[in-house]
């Protein structure tokens, strides 16, 4: 328990700290752009979020040097070496905006050449056909472990954009990759995934729902970079135990919406893949989902908008996850799993874009009249 409770307390009293210091650190830290389409925040917030997350797994680096466990603690230590780069590279992009997708990108790729030697993390088995074969090379098997330690990075990043919204998605995935490594034995990245969820969790306290702090494209970065080695590390030492597509499955959310993402804007908007858009799914629950946007615009409501919007991709998120860990050895059921959240996803983002979203989902399920009037004040 402790490894889930000190790197939550290090990581909330540190993010606490970044949260009463923002006058101080405000100007360069804050977000003040708020002409993005992607962007819903109304108020300049600190987007440093991911530095109390990096600092409380580097305290727990400490904690199991002075408790003796040395594979704990060479493993958290060389991982947190490795992701460096993707998150300085997000970290500094959070202060002065001079870094690039691209050069976000290629660092984050850095980082999994590194892991790829250092923590011998490379994909030596994906259960597809034709992939297999590929990763059989050393060479297939360093640029498929880049592509999808950089894939899944990139698309919690993608995700990062409401108040909640990638940290309870990247806790629920932790949580997933924590129980399959202790059911199989693996108590070495159980801790390190109980820890990556404390750490996580101490900054989602002052994110959800007030919005105080954002991670910042550092914070996305480097948890996207964790949740993808700590999968690929519980595959390369269970791979008898684990399917290889057990973890593909728990991260389908982000990866398929970065995918339907890019095959949305190359073919069917004509544009670069990444430029950025407001109509990725969780936009569209934001601006057609909550009937109450109309009247009132004042921060308040809109932060509460902004947090009310998260819970719907909480569920989404919790869908594959839950089968994930059900038939985790099983890759025939979970390649079904994969096909069936595909067609989940493809269907729900059809009807929502035509303003055909389910009943279920509707919130509130009727206007108010002091909204269909377009008075702001309740009658």
């Amino acid at each position: 328990m402790i490894d889930l409770l000190l790197p939550f307390a290090i990581s909330a009293a540190v993010t606490l700290l970044l949260v009463h210091s923002a006058h101080l650190h405000g100007a360069h830290s804050g977000d003040h752009d708020f002409s993005k389409p992607q962007k819903v925040h109304v108020v300049p917030v600190p987007r440093i979020g991911g530095l109390g997350i990096v600092l409380a797994m580097a305290a727990m680096v400490l904690w199991w040097r002075l408790v003796g466990e040395p594979d704990a603690f060479w493993t958290l230590l060389i991982l947190l070496g490795c992701a460096a780069p993707a998150f300085l590279s997000g970290f500094i992009q959070d202060f002065t905006e001079a870094v690039t997708p691209r050069g976000r990108l290629l660092a984050t790729a850095a980082s999994a050449v590194a892991a790829f030697y250092w923590l011998d993390t490379g994909l030596v088995q994906t259960d597809i056909p034709g992939l297999d074969w590929v990763v059989g090379f050393t060479l297939g098997s360093l640029a498929l472990t880049v592509l999808t330690v950089a894939g899944i990075a990139n698309a919690i990043n993608i995700i990062d954009g409401f108040n909640g919204l990638a940290s309870m998605c990247v806790m629920l995935m932790l949580g997933a990759v924590a129980y399959v490594a202790f059911q199989a034995g693996d108590t070495l990245v159980g801790s390190l995934a109980l820890a990556a969820i404390g750490a996580v969790a101490g900054f989602f306290l002052w994110n959800f729902p007030a919005g105080l702090i954002f991670l910042g494209d550092g914070g996305a970065y480097f948890i996207g970079f964790v949740l993808a080695e700590l999968s690929l590390l519980l595959l390369k030492r269970n791979p008898e135990e684990v399917s290889p597509l057990f973890p593909l499955l728990v991260c389908i959310y982000p990866v398929f919406e970065t995918l339907f993402s890019i095959y949305r804007r190359r073919f069917l908007r004509a544009k670069p893949p990444s430029l950025p858009d407001g109509i990725h799914l969780h936009s569209l629950i934001y601006r057609r989902l909550m009937r109450w946007a109309v009247g009132n615009r004042s921060a308040k409501a809109l932060t509460r908008r902004n947090s009310m919007t998260s819970p719907y991709l909480w569920m989404l998120c919790s869908v594959p996850i839950i089968p994930a860990v059900l038939v985790w050895d099983n890759s025939v059921a979970l390649s079904v799993f994969l096909g069936g959240f595909g067609v989940l996803y493809v269907a729900l983002y059809w009807r929502i874009v035509r303003f055909k979203s389910p009943r279920w989902m509707r919130f509130p399920p009727t206007r108010p009249r002091w909204e269909a009037t377009g008075d702001n004040r309740r009658t």
